[in-house]
């Protein structure tokens, strides 16, 4: 393997061969390429017997021919979620894409395991639920919150609509009895679609009262035909951290649209709309 080869960042997508895994891998051409990716199919298996070997080979081969995008393929025996992750980080990886069924029981191999490699992965995350085909990315649905990790968030959010040549729209959405939330709220939200315009990307922002956040956010996402949604996600939570929790979680579970999850780094040296 040649210094080139070794430098070129990989995408994993984990595969158990569901309509929706599969589905997650037709997703990802664009990205790979924008982002001079290769993509790792892998497929995890917890007991002797299913290995499916001549499925993930055939499959790798196939999505090389389609996507015109080096595959590679992994066959290993483990925990999906476990496997996932700790080849993230021994890769480095660029993303991880899950396709996510509408309905998972818990025997489902992405059931709450998803759940907790979305929350603790050490790169970004893009689950994707619905089926309509996605061909690049156009606009990017940016929910804010008050919290010192939103700039994390909008930085990140900067690096793939300059991949794609995309635009950026930010929301902010705030509860009806809090004025005083919502006066903060419309400032900052000014102040990210400023900053985000000095980097060269286009933006719009907008805020808007809802009790129902997650269902708000989604329901927005669809009227702009938002091709993807960035949240953020982390299992300590403040009052106001309404896209790194609970409601982050409802947002991947309710989503037509593809979600870009984002495990913040703490840092003393970031602060509440620092650098804005």
């Amino acid at each position: 393997m040649d210094s080139k080869e070794q430098k070129k960042s990989v995408i994993i997508i984990p595969v158990d061969f569901t309509d929706m895994t599969l589905y997650a891998i037709k997703q990802s051409y664009n990205l790979a390429k924008y982002t001079h990716s290769k993509l790792l199919l892998l497929h995890v298996y917890e007991k002797q017997g299913n290995e499916r070997y001549e499925e993930i080979t055939k499959l790798a081969k196939l999505t090389q021919e389609e996507s015109g995008v080096e595959t590679d393929y992994m066959n290993i025996k483990g925990n999906i979620y476990k496997e996932t992750e700790r080849l993230a980080e021994e890769l480095r990886a660029k993303f991880i894409v899950v396709g996510l069924e509408s309905k998972m029981g818990p025997k489902d191999v992405f059931g709450m395991s998803a759940s907790k490699l979305i929350r603790e992965s050490p790169c970004p995350v893009i689950s994707i639920r619905g089926k309509e085909h996605r061909d690049g990315c156009e606009n990017i649905l940016l929910p804010l919150d008050l919290t010192s990790y939103s700039r994390q968030k909008v930085d990140k959010a900067i690096e793939i609509a300059k991949y794609f040549g995309a635009s950026i729209r930010v929301l902010g959405v705030f509860a009806s009895s809090d004025e005083k939330y919502e006066n903060q709220l419309h400032a900052y939200a000014h102040q990210v679609k400023q900053y985000i315009k000095s980097k060269g990307v286009s933006c719009t922002n907008k805020t808007i009262e809802s009790d129902k956040i997650a269902e708000t956010v989604v329901e927005y996402a669809n009227k702009i035909e938002a091709d993807l949604v960035m949240i953020m996600t982390k299992t300590d939570l403040n009052f106001k951290e309404f896209f790194v929790g609970t409601i982050a979680q409802r947002v991947i579970d309710i989503s037509n649209i593809p979600v870009l999850s984002i495990r913040p780094v703490k840092s003393t040296s970031v602060t509440q709309g620092s650098g804005f």
